[in-house]
């Protein structure tokens, strides 16, 4: 039995949610997102409650019982308050700032790294040396800050690089005379 699925996703004010047959569809003030429904499972909606169950009793249907759940409640968030990741650039010299539609990172390499900002997510650069990836899809969010990071990712010597701001870099000792 899900222990995920068992609660409702709630609704909150301001927020929309419409169930057309197998498609959940989300409305906020942020936009809109939509997430389609496997068989296994159906979605009901109570006053500001969204409820997942499944169908069957198979064990299929009890997995995607509390992702699907969780899923909802992305959709859901997404829409009425967005998610955000920060990253942290750490090093002498690195630095990124957004021109343009472009994010622009100096991190040691003998050019610069531009990275095209996708037209779903938001970069700010508050200071050259943190990132704010903003947006509505968590999925999109996530995967936008991993490809950032991915650039110069943090090494274990001198913490060089970009990490996640909440990311804790275990550090190695040096050699040794």
């Amino acid at each position: 039995m899900s222990r995920v699925g068992k609660y409702p996703v709630a609704v909150p004010a301001g927020t929309t949610v419409q169930i057309d047959g197998d498609t959940v569809v989300a409305k906020g003030k942020l936009g809109q997102l939509s997430l389609e429904l496997v068989d296994e499972v159906e979605a009901r909606l109570d006053q500001d409650q969204l409820w997942i169950k499944p169908r069957s009793d198979t064990k299929r249907a009890r997995m995607m019982w509390g992702t699907y759940r969780s899923l909802a409640q992305g959709l859901v968030t997404g829409v009425s308050q967005g998610f955000s990741k920060v990253l942290e650039i750490n090093g002498v010299g690195y630095r990124a700032a957004v021109e343009g539609g472009n994010l622009k990172l100096q991190l040691g390499y003998s050019h610069d790294v531009i990275y095209p900002i996708p037209s779903d997510v938001q970069i700010k650069t508050e200071r050259p040396t943190a990132i704010t990836v903003t947006g509505i899809d968590p999925q999109r969010v996530g995967q936008v800050a991993a490809e950032i990071r991915a650039f110069r990712g943090p090494e274990p010597y001198k913490g060089k690089g970009i990490k996640y701001a909440d990311e804790r870099i275990l550090r190695k000792e040096g050699k040794k005379k």
